[in-house]
């Protein structure tokens, strides 16, 4: 294998290789051996053609918001999980605006659109390989079989003033120039990020031109000058627009009839997703990405999948000080093509890299990898691996 190679080491008291946790999913540890030193992997295999096995969005609760992997994988009894997207993490270009907490890409739960993607020039994170973009997804559709795609946002605004499209939902960063919609999938957070930086910089000051819609009913009950905070109630939608998305939206009046469709468009499967987050491929249909990354290791959390998607295989770098110096993604690719996968997509690394899994009558997950920044972060989202019987 180029650049790294795989060796069957772990360290004393580790799980045993090839441990059950449940039917259809197995976990085991190893050591891969890179340029920069060792790096030790945690890897969980899951049998998504076994019908008792499946694979879904660990989220807090809410897209503006953070939770730990363990945390959100005991809420939802998952018995297994690692971290996922990357996400807004720190504003310190844009003093006295919050970090919201969602995440770059898009992300399904369950069937349901959460929300869609920021700008590529938004996003947080390590460069994006050549020919991607905060559109790529990992997830597994409605047929059980994971793929690699990309889901854009279609949706508009109807009302008498014309219709407009809609470019943004539950989004901390919306496109410039446009509208976006915001949920009760949100949160609380505060939406002021949404119109800061532009879609090549997200360092870019906070737009000045900005406006505030809230639907429901089918009607515009209210509107602002300034992006607001607080829980969007159920059945409600507030629509934000910056530059010239707020002068459309100032055609609005209070009482004025609107119409706001969105739905996330698949670029390739014909299948819908049940489950799908945001990051970037790194690996497909057995190749890897030209362009990738081969100076910069770092810890990393990454996700493949080999038989046509019915085996998904999830690895999770440890983070202690023996092992913190990584992989490349370059050398990630390569690690996951060398334990069977054709396709492979990168998550968010570093201190969010994390796996957890469930021990047979637990009332609780265990952390099995080191955090590499000592305790488990706070993120976004995650994947979650269920199982009954």
């Amino acid at each position: 294998m180029a650049g790294a190679a795989l060796a069957g080491a772990a360290p004393a008291g580790a799980v045993p290789a090839g441990t059950t946790i449940a039917q259809g999913v197995t976990y085991r540890q190893f050591d891969v051996h890179a340029a920069a030193g060792t790096a030790h992997a945690h890897l969980l295999t899951v049998d998504l053609g076994d019908p008792r096995v499946r694979v879904g969005l660990l989220h807090p609760g809410a897209v503006a918001a953070r939770a730990t992997v363990s945390r959100m994988a005991n809420a939802a009894r998952a018995v297994a999980g690692v971290n996922g997207d990357f996400f807004d993490i720190s504003e310190s270009r844009h003093p006295g605006v919050e970090p919201t907490g969602a995440s770059v890409g898009p992300a399904v739960a369950n069937g349901r659109a959460l929300k869609a993607a920021v700008p590529d020039g938004q996003r947080f994170g390590p460069a994006l390989p050549p020919g991607t973009g905060t559109e790529d997804v990992i997830g597994v559709g409605t047929d059980h079989r994971a793929r690699l795609d990309r889901l854009t946002l279609t949706g508009s605004v109807t009302s008498r003033a014309g219709r407009l499209p809609l470019r943004g939902l539950n989004q901390y960063a919306l496109p410039e120039n446009s509208v976006g919609a915001y949920t009760s999938a949100w949160g609380g957070a505060s939406r002021e990020r949404a119109v800061c930086g532009t879609d090549t910089d997200r360092g870019a000051g906070c737009g000045s031109e900005t406006y505030e819609v809230t639907v429901r009913g089918g009607r515009v009950i209210s509107v602002a000058d300034a992006p607001g905070s607080g829980v969007v109630p159920a059945g409600t939608t507030i629509l934000l627009g910056r530059e010239e998305g707020a002068r459309r939206l100032r055609e609005l009046a209070v009482g004025d009839a609107v119409s706001v469709t969105h739905r996330l468009v698949a670029a390739t499967s014909k299948i819908a997703f049940a489950f799908a987050l945001g990051g970037f491929p790194v690996l497909r249909h057995g190749a890897p990405l030209s362009g990738l990354n081969n100076t910069a290791s770092a810890v990393r959390t990454v996700v493949g999948f080999d038989d046509g998607g019915r085996r998904l295989l999830i690895l999770a770098l440890d983070g202690a000080a023996a092992y913190r110096s990584g992989l490349t993604v370059a050398e990630e690719a390569t690690t996951m093509r060398s334990l069977g996968a054709t396709d492979a997509f990168n998550l968010d690394g570093g201190g969010s890299t994390e796996m957890v899994t469930r021990d047979t009558g637990a009332a609780a997950v265990t952390v099995r990898n080191h955090p590499s920044g000592g305790a488990e972060r706070p993120v976004a989202n995650g994947v979650g691996v269920f199982a009954t019987g």
